[in-house]
């Protein structure tokens, strides 16, 4: 197995695709609106992925958030809010706040566990600055760092009742940042003792996640070379030191310009700083291959984080259709409260 998790091109697999993907046993996948039509071809397209590894807990994953980050749209899949209701009615009522994140992730994982697919990359746990780039903006569960842990914390619960694991993202906090890091390198120059507000949310949480994703970020305080992703200071120090994560560490988008050098660099310099698992998701070949080429064998340390990760995902809850209706009512009962 290749620590690299790859996207795919349409709607179907390639029959090059199909070919380097058994070849190369890459960790798992992500998805994205070019991979998805319809319940039914979505669901045909993961299970031919875990037909092709013979592993029913195969890493699928897609981004879907609610709000402007969703890859399954209506009319098809239901629509779902992003973080903002939730900080706003925590500020009214933080038990209810907790109550219908919870539910609203439980509904949206579900329709997640109907298409076969075990991870999501969200909850987004980054405290949202003022002031900063709007990339995270309403994305963000608010503006204090406890709420937004609490908050997250119902989402990944939420996603779990659904047989789905969440990921915390973007550590070590992408909130502060000016700058939106799929089109260039941010820059955070704010000092050790205020980044310490942006890793309490990814702290409280370290050990309740099973997975987590770096952010492409320069933070001078702590690493002036290399981003986050490629820091093994900040990799070790700060993820894995003062935040407490032990879970599976997966990087953001590899191929985003916030980082530079060809792909199979980025991604070496990435696992060599400490992160388990590449995220590579433009489905390019060429892009593809050159990571097989250049990344090792998937070490004993990473494989037990990702088993950890996976276990428990895939179920398939009884009467699906009438939690997730539940589900639903709840949180809109909630949010009617703001």
């Amino acid at each position: 197995m290749i620590p690299a998790i790859f996207g795919l091109s349409g709607l179907t697999l390639t029959d090059d695709e199909r070919a380097f993907f058994r070849d190369c046993d890459p960790a798992g996948y992500i998805l994205f609106g070019r991979n998805v039509e319809s319940r039914a071809q979505l669901r045909a397209l993961t299970d031919e992925l875990r037909a092709l590894h013979g592993r029913d807990d195969l890493f699928i994953s897609v981004d879907q958030e609610g709000g402007r980050v969703a890859r399954m749209k209506p009319p098809v899949w239901a629509k779902y809010p992003g973080g903002e209701p939730f900080a706003r009615l925590y500020e009214l009522a933080p038990s209810s706040a907790i109550a219908a994140a919870r539910a609203n992730a439980e509904a949206l994982g579900l329709d997640l566990a109907e298409a076969g697919i075990t991870v999501d990359c969200w909850p987004c746990v980054d405290v949202r600055e003022p002031g900063a780039h709007d990339v995270i903006g309403d994305r963000a569960l608010g503006e204090e760092p406890m709420r937004v842990a609490a908050l997250g914390r119902a989402i990944l619960e939420g996603l779990e009742a659904a047989g789905v694991a969440g990921v915390i993202k973007h550590m070590p906090g992408h909130g502060r940042a000016g700058a939106d890091s799929h089109k260039e390198l941010p820059t955070v120059h704010a000092d050790v003792e205020a980044l310490g507000r942006d890793i309490a949310p990814f702290r409280a949480l370290a050990a309740r996640a099973k997975i987590g994703m770096t952010g492409h970020i320069l933070f001078p305080a702590w690493d002036a070379e290399a981003p986050a992703t490629q820091s093994p200071r900040i990799i070790s120090e700060i993820i894995r030191g003062a935040i407490g994560f032990d879970g599976l560490l997966l990087t953001d988008d590899i191929d985003m310009q916030a980082l530079s050098g060809t792909i199979p660099e980025r991604s070496a310099r990435a696992l060599a700083a400490g992160c388990d698992l590449v995220l590579n998701c433009w489905a390019r070949m060429d892009d593809m291959v050159g990571i097989a080429q250049a990344c090792p064998t998937m070490g004993e340390q990473g494989a037990a984080r990702l088993a950890r990760a996976m276990a428990g995902t895939f179920l398939s809850p009884a009467l699906a259709q009438e939690r997730q209706a539940e589900c639903i009512a709840t949180r809109d009962a909630l949010l009617g409260l703001v």
